[in-house]
């Protein structure tokens, strides 16, 4: 027996050195930062404004990916669970001077891929090789680390012993955990068990800052007289009260440039301006000095607004009928300079194609322009989407085609649209929610099948809770639960 003991003893020493040897080269926090660079321009947010509901996976997909990173980094940290995440990444150019300019804007792909390392260098390497960028800086970084910090480092990590000795003390291997973990597919009711405690505590830590945004908020509005005020990325709380109270001082400070907001709808975003859609964006990096001349330049705004109206009918008129809309919610936020020359462009290829539609015979059908599409589609709720580039004969054809089922998705959106309300409503008074709410990126038919399928379980778990339907499983930062729409049971 004393004899297996040595050999056992033997195995793990030889693989502890072989460990510190491995783990002298581990990277630094900042060193994974840097080496993540060309992930981070593949993948960032900003570069998707034009993609909503890519933008919106990313964004839930990163803040996940910080939170693995920040618990590889604290010291003693042991219970890593898999994580699970889908990125839609720019396809890169062929010919690039720099790392930045090496990936498109118009092409991108999705990549899914399940983390599960313990320490830094692995995790990076594993998400570059998923995505399919290059692993050759990785090499310098971390040659150039310190090997005597960051073994004496590896030294204070958890002794990861032999399988012999697990085999021989009947105690659980922790990588055999971890590999039972990863084959057994995530079901709502085990997510809610491992994270229903953490989302409660953030939910009550952000309570009274809740309670200070919505004063902020009905304050401003009644003394603005504004239809609403809205935001156009998931900002925490904090964020939000934040800049509530940065426009609140604006209000005092220049009441008298103001006075021209009144009736619109304000939105905290990037860049300021006038949306497509005629609200006021206020961009959130922008100072006040920005604010006030937006507030300024408003009666101008509305002059364009007359020249874009005009246009839409122009459109219409040559297009049998059809309206010509803009949906806040599918098309990404563009202003009203941009979307202004997007009609025109689309106007005048109109009037050199002359199209031969007869007048009012599209009359009650629906249609959004994009400008990344190339081949026109029909949306669920009625409406055509349409390429600015779309070649006029296609169009002509695709519309014709199309246009009964068009009708036909135009009477059941109504349908569709109480159907989900009323779904959503029954759900959050039987699980008694406070809130029930779904991300932009989730269609109605998806919100329908969610809230049929929850209202056949018992969740006690959702009492009280903030809800969101998403794509994915995450914890907000204010407690917010997302859950996929299409969870497994």
């Amino acid at each position: 027996m004393f004899c297996c003991l040595r050999v056992v003893r033997r195995l793990c020493l030889e693989k502890i050195l072989l460990q510190c040897i491995i783990q002298s080269r581990t990277l630094s926090g900042a060193d994974a930062i840097h080496a993540l660079k060309p992930f981070y321009f593949a993948v960032h947010p900003d570069f998707f404004g034009q993609h909503p509901k890519e933008r919106a996976v990313n964004e839930n997909s990163l803040k996940r990916l910080n939170g693995y990173l920040e618990n590889l980094q604290k010291p003693g940290f042991h219970s890593f669970k898999p994580t699970q995440l889908t990125f839609y990444v720019r396809e890169r150019e062929p010919n690039s001077s720099s790392v930045q300019e090496s990936f498109s804007t118009s092409g991108f792909r999705a990549v899914s891929f399940t983390l599960h390392t313990r320490d830094l260098l692995s995790t990076v390497l594993d998400i570059l090789n998923s995505c399919s960028l290059s692993t050759e800086h990785i090499q310098s970084l971390s040659v150039n680390s310190q090997p005597h910090k960051e073994a004496k480092r590896a030294l204070n990590r958890p002794i990861k012993w032999d399988k012999t000795y697990y085999s021989f003390t009947g105690f659980k291997d922790p990588e055999e955990e971890l590999d039972q973990a990863q084959r057994v597919e995530t079901t709502l009711t085990s997510w809610l068990d491992d994270n229903e405690a953490s989302a409660v505590v953030k939910l009550k830590k952000s309570l009274p800052l809740r309670k200070e945004l919505e004063r902020l908020k009905f304050e401003l509005s009644h003394q603005l007289q504004l239809s609403d005020i809205r935001w156009q990325r998931s900002w925490g709380i904090a964020h939000r009260c934040s800049q509530l109270h940065s426009l609140g001082r604006l209000v005092q400070q220049r009441p008298e440039v103001l006075k021209n907001v009144k009736g619109h709808t304000v939105v905290f975003t990037e860049r300021s301006g006038m949306s497509a859609a005629g609200h006021v964006m206020l961009g959130t990096m922008d100072v006040h000095h920005h604010w006030t001349k937006i507030f300024e330049r408003l009666p101008n705004y509305y002059k364009l607004q007359e020249r874009l109206l005009f246009l839409e009918d122009r459109i219409s008129q040559l297009l049998g009928g059809i309206q010509v809309i803009y949906v806040e919610e599918l098309q990404p936020l563009l202003t009203l300079e941009e979307y202004y020359d997007t009609l025109d462009s689309f106007y005048n290829k109109l009037l050199d194609s002359r199209l031969p539609f007869h007048p009012q015979s599209l009359r009650g059908l629906q249609m959004i322009l994009e400008s990344d599409r190339y081949t026109p589609s029909l949306h669920e709720f009625g409406h055509f989407t349409i390429p600015t580039v779309c070649d006029p004969a296609t169009l002509r054809w695709f519309i014709i085609a199309k246009a009964q089922e068009a009708r036909e998705n135009l009477k059941r959106r109504e349908e569709m649209m109480i159907t989900e309300k009323e779904l959503i409503d029954t759900s959050a008074e039987k699980f008694s929610l406070d809130r029930l709410y779904k991300e932009p990126s989730v269609t109605s038919a998806q919100m329908i099948d969610c809230c049929k399928r929850l209202l056949e379980e018992s969740l006690p778990y959702l009492q009280g809770m903030h809800l969101c339907i998403s794509h994915f499983y995450s914890v907000l930062q204010d407690g917010d639960l997302c859950i996929p729409w299409n969870w497994k049971s």
